[in-house]
């Protein structure tokens, strides 16, 4: 079996481009935004971080060892929970490329502390770190039930499933008006929904939209 040399392994995850799992940093400057793409790959399946490759996969290196602190300060400080990274250092063309692995968070969500150090959490969508809606916080939080969750089809559930049929895609507040539900009442009933199989979440335009799955 041929080993691959640092710069070999490095340019192959390079190639791939910046993805739902992996994400370059030409440099670490600010711990909390760090800690947001920490929080975001935690919630969404796990990934990694390479940083000192610039965003069109250009090898930059890392300018300083401060930045591997930052960012162990990111996933120890300014990550509820705090998140287990993995870093390892490549030397690729005579520059360090830092590779940091997230694994995914057994329990959903993690949070990124923001500048008012109030708990926001991220998923990961294509090459973006996008904030949790109230709906994602309700489907964790129903995962984490021992019980399960018995939803009774009354006629307010039949009316969501029905203008979900009726409309290509909702977004919450469009389904709270149409159903004239709260919107605490609404996120709870799209996370069951969700959890059953029955909708799925659309995100375009930088909007979430709830949509009826195909049977």
């Amino acid at each position: 079996m041929r080993i691959q040399t640092d710069t070999q392994y490095i340019r192959q995850l390079v190639t791939e481009g910046e993805h739902c799992h992996q994400d370059f940093k030409f440099e670490i400057s600010d711990a909390r935004k760090i800690a947001r793409s920490i929080s975001a790959f935690a919630n969404t399946g796990g990934g990694r971080l390479l940083v000192g490759v610039k965003d069109n996969g250009k090898i930059a290196g890392i300018r300083s060892e401060e930045e591997i602190y930052m960012i162990e300060a990111a996933a120890n400080m300014y990550c509820l929970p705090q998140v287990e990274i993995q870093t390892k250092s490549y030397i690729v063309e005579g520059r360090t490329v830092l590779k940091i692995d997230i694994n995914e968070a057994d329990n959903k969500p993690v949070y990124a502390l923001n500048e008012e150090n109030k708990p926001k959490a991220y998923i990961r969508i294509a090459d973006e770190n996008i904030l949790a809606t109230p709906v994602h916080l309700k489907v964790w939080q129903h995962t984490k039930e021992k019980e399960g969750t018995l939803v009774s089809f009354t006629e307010k559930e039949q009316q969501l499933l029905d203008l979900l049929g009726e409309n290509e895609c909702l977004t919450l507040n469009q389904c709270c008006k149409l159903c004239k539900s709260s919107r605490k009442a609404m996120c709870n009933l799209l996370a069951d929904f969700i959890r059953f199989g029955l909708i799925s979440t659309v995100f375009q335009g930088h909007k979430f939209y709830f949509k009826l799955n195909e049977e």
